[in-house]
């Protein structure tokens, strides 16, 4: 294909429009004539612009630069740098822009000139120009507000000026997921107050230029730690917006104006996007340090229905073909996630039910760090029908409803301060159909008697791990299965394929049990990898039977994790400064290693990531906690790895430690000495070496062999674990 540059100036006067004086941004559309190989054309706004974005058709793409009011030219612009910020594919606002390529709006402050140039085959350009200063009241602190308990402070729709004349209501998602960052198109000099003006104006260009419903980000975050409402339809409800196309159900976009390629976000910034993160992620009960498989919605990158590994805070470049949020912006999300998974704990996370009324209903979540819960089942009168409470960090509690009628039931998790979680189970049932008899009256119906339901045979089917690695390395490789047996049987347990189908695998079939807990071990090894229901059926001789089941999942993607040393002392001495986790994964999947504190709370996240297969190494230096290195402390290595199937996790214990153990001489002659700490101690005693493990508290030396009375001389050193050497002390 040929290449072809078009050049275009477009000449504006300078005179402001009055609409200006009152923040209200304004657009000017112009049709760039394009022809010939390289052609010139001059067009005459009414208006100078802060802002440009540019249209056009054909398979080529566009750049432009702009001259500022003080006659600068700038560098030459992509015009579509995040081409994927768009509504999902099917949506009526994709189809507004149908045939054109919309580029993004950017922020150039005033600016009077403007030219185009193209690359291949471009047919149309349109620019659109707008104008967008601030207003009197931008930036004043009185429109800040909070919207919910625990929410960042923010500057809402109606005081940053929204336009609210939007021709469709907003879109919900069942619920939010996880975050994409976004950077937006421009220069980061702007001014604290004209960022109300910037967001105005991609609020114009979006609606008026791109024909979307609204403004595409959920919430703008400036360089001052601003926090603007995007979307409308609630800051705290799942608003599908139009900034990931694809991934807009079930994300929530958050835009930092400016760019981020080179420099780096502001400390401010950073604060705001991981106060608002914490917030948005707690009403969804979502980790911030999580991951995810997510299918596509599609896009040029990810066709519809491919599944998508994810963070739960993650950046515009993990679901399409951009630089976006830029490089600079992109290395600090791990650290943002970091910081917002700090903010306001406790927290309850991933609260999932599965099962319904009539059979088992088996609930699970995670809390934050170890504390006591309480989940409570109340019927559609609101009458309490089930309830259950413990301590810990994992919640996994079974509700036999086997005896329960169908319908709707509500259920809430609750843990002490966090944010309790709700939801419901079951299906509200239809009404009863009714016909209409012509004649006389029907005479009462006879009365009726309700035949109790059985009592199911079998109940409380549990699996020690619903996630099996049957890989041989020792972990997960096996599941302890019980379940309690209401009558003396005849049972058969088996597993099902996602297809319903019996695999080769049954573990016994009509085996006489007695009326009792059982308890067996099973071991997958001969199930390929994938997703299979375990099911135990029980049965009489009088044909009455009850099956149960649990989904489980079988892979062997992770292995061998390790880390050497378990302890170590990142204090910069060079001696024991860093530990390596190694571990093997069966194929490519995205790996995030966790450190997690004694309460079960995320303190770093060393590293997350898409890896390949084979053996990894990763080394640690104690970072990545919010203040830095983490304290002193025993803490649990955990790597987690998702390849499509599921989350797959294991972990083992790592001590930090920078502190020498102190070695004390209690009596030289009687060789006693004392230790702070367990450590190893290398003694020399009339200059016979030796070694031995001791402490904390008081220790004997052994005499050397053959034995000398009394000990001419002694000296001794103290080695920790992690490493750390202690001073030498020396007899006499």
């Amino acid at each position: 294909m040929s290449r072809r540059t078009v050049i275009t100036l477009v000449l504006v006067a300078l005179a402001l429009p009055a609409a200006a004086h009152a923040g209200t941004p304004v657009l000017t559309v112009v049709e760039v004539p394009v022809a010939g190989a390289r052609s010139l054309s001059l067009v005459r706004p009414t208006r100078p612009f802060t802002m440009v974005g540019l249209h056009w058709q054909g398979s080529g793409a566009v750049e432009f630069r702009t001259r500022s009011v003080a006659g600068r030219w700038s560098a030459w612009h992509d015009a579509a740098p995040e081409a994927e910020d768009a509504p999902d594919p099917g949506s009526p606002e994709l189809a507004a822009a149908r045939g054109w390529h919309t580029g993004n709006p950017y922020w150039i402050g005033a600016s009077d000139r403007l030219e185009t140039r193209t690359h291949g085959r471009v047919a149309r350009v349109r620019t659109r120009t707008i104008w967008s200063a601030a207003g009197s009241g931008d930036g004043a602190r009185s429109f800040r507000t909070t919207a919910g308990a625990g929410s960042p402070a923010f500057i809402p729709r109606a005081a940053w000026g929204a336009d609210e004349r939007l021709e469709r209501p907003p879109t919900l998602a069942p619920a939010v997921r996880f975050v994409v960052i976004h950077h937006t198109a421009g220069a980061n000099a702007y001014t604290r107050r004209q960022s109300a003006a910037i967001v105005r104006g991609i609020q114009l260009y979006h609606m008026s230029g791109n024909g979307w419903n609204d403004i595409g980000y959920n919430f703008l975050v400036d360089k001052y730690g601003q926090v603007f409402e995007g979307r409308a339809g609630g800051a705290d409800r799942p608003v599908v917006g139009a900034h990931s196309e694809g991934f807009n159900a079930g994300s929530v976009g958050i835009a930092v104006l400016g760019g981020y390629g080179a420099k780096g976000l502001s400390g401010a910034a950073r604060t705001a996007i991981a106060q608002l993160i914490a917030w948005r992620l707690d009403l969804a009960h979502v980790d911030p340090l999580s991951t995810l498989s997510w299918p596509s919605g599609g896009n040029s990158r990810f066709p519809r229905g491919i599944p998508v590994f994810l963070r739960a805070v993650g950046g515009h470049r993990d679901t399409g073909f951009t630089d976006c949020p830029g490089d600079a912006a992109y290395r600090s999300l791990a650290g943002v996630a970091t910081a917002a998974a700090a903010i306001g704990l406790p927290k309850i996370y991933e609260p999932r039910t599965t099962g319904g009324p009539g059979g088992p209903v088996r609930f699970t979540a995670r809390l934050s760090r170890v504390g006591t819960w309480r989940l409570a089942v109340v019927n559609a009168a609101g009458v309490q029908v089930a309830a259950s409470r413990g301590r810990g960090l994992e919640i996994d509690w079974t509700w036999d409803a086997g005896g329960q009628p169908s319908g709707v039931y509500a259920w809430t998790l609750t843990s002490g301060d966090a944010l309790a979680a709700s939801g419901t189970v079951g299906r509200k049932l239809p009404p009863p159909a009714t016909t209409t008899t012509p004649g006389p009256t029907p005479s009462p119906p006879p009365a009726t008697t309700t035949t109790p339901l059985p009592t199911p045979l079998v109940t409380g089917l549990a699996l020690s791990t619903a996630v099996l690695s049957p890989n041989g390395d020792g972990a997960n490789d096996t599941a302890t299965v019980t379940y309690v047996l209401v009558k003396g049987a005849y049972v058969t347990a088996f597993v099902l394929d996602q297809s319903g189908t019996v695999v080769a695998q049954t573990l016994f079939s009509e085996q006489k049990q007695s009326a009792r807990m059982q308890s067996f071990t099973w071991t997958p090894d001969v199930l390929p990898d994938g997703r299979y229901r375990f099911v135990v059926a029980a049965r009489l001789l009088d044909g009455q039977q009850t099956s149960v089941g649990q989904d489980v999942l079988v892979d062997r993607t992770l292995a061998l994790f390790g880390l050497a040393p378990l302890a170590f002392s990142p204090n910069g001495d060079g001696a024991a400064d860093t530990t390596t986790f190694t571990f093997t994964l069966g194929k490519p999947a995205l790996v995030a290693v966790r450190i997690l504190a004694p309460d079960g709370s995320v303190a770093a996240l060393p590293f997350t990531g898409q890896l390949p297969a084979g053996t990894q190494q990763l080394t640690w230096d104690g970072g990545g906690g919010v203040a830095g290195r983490l304290p002193d402390g025993i803490y649990t290595a955990q790597v987690t790895a998702i390849d499509g199937l599921g989350d797959l996790v294991q972990q083992m214990p790592v001590t930090i430690d920078t502190v020498a153990p102190t070695l004390t001489l209690l009596s030289g002659p009687e060789l006693r000495l004392s230790l702070t700490e367990a450590a190893t101690v290398t003694v020399r005693v009339n200059g016979v070496q030796s070694t031995l493990v001791a402490g904390p508290g008081d220790f004997q030396v052994p005499l050397p062999v053959p034995p000398a009375s009394p000990p001419a001389s002694l000296s001794a050193v103290a080695t920790d674990a992690a490493g750390n050497v202690s001073v030498t002390v020396v007899w006499p």
